[in-house]
């Protein structure tokens, strides 16, 4: 199992763009319905700061979400529009869950 959490800081003229972008790859999620990849994304109460935790069960689930369009769609408008502060990227190993996660 994989786990990456992401956080970022956007222009506030951009924060409610980028929502739309990531609602836009969680519908795209939630339509593959790929039990491997549980993805969640949460704004901060400055309206502004985002924090992404991904658990990815294989690489192969990784990679589907890597190659999603609207994800590289997210990720490309994000860098070339939105970005205040620089994304930072943590890997994390889980140490327990209220649920069954894979």
């Amino acid at each position: 199992m994989k786990i990456v959490k992401v956080t970022y800081t956007t222009k506030p003229e951009y924060a409610e763009q980028n929502q739309a972008n990531i609602k836009a790859v969680m519908a795209d999620l939630q339509k593959l319905n790929r039990p491997g990849i549980n993805y969640h994304a949460c704004l901060g109460p400055d309206g502004v700061s985002f924090i992404h935790t991904a658990f990815m069960n294989s690489e192969e689930d990784q990679k589907v979400l890597n190659d999603l369009p609207s994800f590289k769609h997210f990720q490309e408008q994000l860098k070339a529009k939105g970005i205040e502060t620089p994304p930072k990227q943590e890997f994390l190993s889980l140490v327990g869950s209220s649920r069954n996660i894979f």
